[in-house]
């Protein structure tokens, strides 16, 4: 059965996006989208993992085996559901047909929440067609407390859409389907899918950085190793 759940198109409820090659998902990924649901009021985070990322290498396992570390992952959480086309699709994974995909499931006035970390938005600027983000959804950055973007970190194309779209509060979400750019606080954790692939092939464990079915499943299938 498909795992693609087309959002309810009388919901009104904003609905995030949360896309990556998680190989594999770990808690560092679950914590955002839990602190994104909560901070944004999202009525939902759609997971949507990539099949053939166009800005990075091709991710070690296989998208059959990444959809179903991921629907692991996320089992149990009524908050979050997993959509399956960018996967099991034979094109690279751009954002924005991602987006007009989902835009045209669910009708132009939903708000979409595009979630990405700061270090993705700081390179914004390299994206396919990047300034056309911001017609189909609105853009939440996830950074550490303490932590502020600044215009001096930003190429100068991305400081002025930042500067022009900046809203500091969640509820500007709730108010337009699509074009502001919120930052919000997750809580710092340092775990990275490469280095949890380097501790797996070396027969060190990660265990605690992933959920255990993740982890199990990882094992089973001689993943990584």
């Amino acid at each position: 059965m498909p795992d693609n759940r087309p959002a309810d198109p009388h919901s009104g409820s904003p609905l995030g996006i949360l896309g990556g090659t998680f190989d594999p998902v770990h808690y560092g990924h679950l914590r955002l989208a839990e602190e994104a649901r909560s901070a944004l009021r999202l009525g939902e985070v759609r997971w949507i993992p990539a099949g053939l990322p166009a800005h990075r290498a091709a991710p070690q396992a296989s998208a059959l085996h990444r959809l179903a570390l991921v629907r692991l992952a996320i089992l149990g959480n009524p908050g979050f559901s997993l959509d399956d086309s960018e996967a099991l699709g034979a094109a690279p994974s751009y954002s924005v047909p991602t987006l007009e995909r989902l835009r045209a499931q669910i009708g132009p006035q939903r708000p979409l929440v595009l979630l990405l970390g700061a270090d993705a938005f700081l390179g914004l600027c390299t994206w396919h067609r990047w300034r056309e983000l911001f017609g189909l959804a609105h853009l939440a950055v996830a950074t550490r407390p303490n932590y502020a973007l600044t215009g001096g970190s930003m190429a100068a194309a991305l400081a002025d859409e930042f500067q022009l779209r900046l809203s500091p509060s969640a509820t500007a979400i709730a108010e337009s389907p699509a074009g502001r750019i919120v930052p919000f606080d997750i809580t710092a954790l340092d775990i990275s899918a490469t280095v949890l692939r380097a501790e797996i092939s070396t027969g060190r464990s990660p265990r605690y950085l992933l959920p255990d079915a993740v982890l199990d499943y990882i094992a089973i299938n001689r993943l990584y190793s």
